[in-house]
């Protein structure tokens, strides 16, 4: 039978390890165990590790604190499993979610997948807008849980990856351990020729940030990691990925549209009324909830600025830098609050 090891790293949250960990026991496929790294953490999780080793096979591990792909390598490194299924420390699965991979890898021959995430009924509405925000058509987090991303094929995002032992040893792992390191790796591992996928049915729930300033400085630290990508493959930059700034500048022109040509200007408040209308009702439709709704449209606002920013301050270092310039992400501190 084929076994998974599931690696967890974990930066200060041993609350979230805890309630992964508790859907993890329920898995129905019983071949599998459990790598948490501990990656430098002020609060440890030791004693959570601790307390579901009677119910599955769990290894606990600290080191320095490298960031999170560097953190996934140490623990592929230790693990013993056939598989490698990489989590976020902040996910819920369901109890069929390792049957369900274990079933399409073989219907599917894959060497690599990746699985959607959605809101649980238990997150707060903050946590389900910004779910809707990070998952909806009518804003580029829309690609990430899609067949296909924009303008190629299926690259596996790391809070929620699987990959064979033999694409492990193939590609070494994660080449950088931030900004952008789970796409850096699923490039490499496709120009091999290893196989990817999406399981829609292996999806996660994924608590995403609490609050809206938090939100706001991680969707930053994404839209520069798009740009370190772009560092590494620079004919993987779409068109699509300049719609958050291109959003941005647009929204930050409203006052000089008002200056110099009113017309404009009012042209710009219709567009982007109707474009908040189609955001409100589309949220509304899927969580049937209008105080959701209404905060769908200030997350979707918080993601395409943040975004934005991130995207055009790092493309300015970028354009600046010279050329052939690698970032390993080592000396960038991530926003895990």
């Amino acid at each position: 039978m084929r076994r998974f090891s599931i690696i967890i790293p974990v930066y200060n949250r041993p609350d979230e390890l805890a309630e992964l960990l508790e859907t993890l026991a329920q898995q129905t496929y019983p071949y599998f165990e459990v790598v948490v790294v501990e990656d430098g953490s002020q609060i440890r999780a030791e004693a959570v590790a601790k307390l579901f080793a009677a119910q599955m096979a769990i290894h606990y591990y600290e080191k320095p604190n490298s960031g999170q792909g560097f953190a996934r390598n140490y623990g592929m490194q230790r693990a013993t499993g056939d598989w490698f299924i990489i989590l976020d420390s902040d996910a819920l699965v369901e109890p069929n979610y390792l049957e369900i991979v274990n079933r399409e890898i073989d219907r599917q021959k894959l060497d690599l997948f990746g699985g959607p995430d959605r809101d649980h009924p238990s997150f707060s509405p903050i946590q389900k807008a910004i779910s809707y925000s990070m998952t909806s058509l009518f804003t580029t987090g829309g690609i990430r849980g899609k067949a296909k991303n924009a303008g190629g094929t299926f690259h596996p995002r790391s809070f929620n990856m699987g990959l064979s032992r033999n694409v492990w040893e193939e590609t070494g792992g994660f080449r950088i351990t931030r900004m952008g390191e789970d796409i850096i790796f699923s490039i490499k591992a496709l120009s091999l020729g290893f196989k990817s996928a999406l399981i829609p049915e292996a999806f996660i729930y994924h608590k995403r940030r609490s609050n809206f300033p938090a939100f706001f400085r991680q969707l930053k630290f994404f839209g520069r990691a798009r740009i370190n990508i772009t560092r590494f493959f620079p004919d993987t930059l779409k068109l699509v990925h300049f719609f958050p700034a291109a959003f941005t500048v647009w929204i930050f022109s409203f006052p000089l549209q008002l200056l110099i040509f009113k017309p404009l200007f009012q042209l710009s408040v219709l567009v982007l009324l109707m474009y908040c209308l189609m955001i409100f009702f589309d949220s509304w439709r899927q969580n049937k909830s209008i105080t959701v709704a209404s905060l769908s449209i200030q997350a979707v606002f918080v993601q395409m600025i943040g975004y934005g920013t991130g995207f055009i301050s790092e493309g300015w270092k970028y354009l600046r830098e010279p050329k052939g310039t690698i970032h390993t992400g080592e000396q960038v501190d991530y926003p895990s609050a």
